[in-house]
């Protein structure tokens, strides 16, 4: 898994848990909902800014959303390497 996997599974799961849709957090954070889909995918990298729009919309904090995509990236450091736990 690289960041942007793990920056959209968090971002994901941050939407889903509000039982928001794509076009839900699309809407709040004024981009497009093929935007949104494509930073779940891992297939875009978002900048600073959209960070902290999509933040903003979530009504969370970036340290909150970047710290659950470096638990992402280090439960995978660790299942990719079981002998350096």
């Amino acid at each position: 898994m690289d960041v942007d996997q793990a920056f959209g599974q968090a971002l994901r799961s941050l939407r889903t848990r509000r039982k928001w849709s794509q076009t839900d957090l699309a809407l709040r954070a004024d981009v497009d909902c093929n935007y949104i889909s494509l930073i779940e995918l891992g297939r875009n990298s978002s900048s600073i800014r959209m960070v902290y729009r999509l933040c903003d919309a979530l009504d969370v904090v970036p340290s909150e959303l970047l710290r659950d995509v470096d638990k992402r990236l280090a439960r995978k450091v660790i299942s990719a390497n079981p002998d350096n736990v």
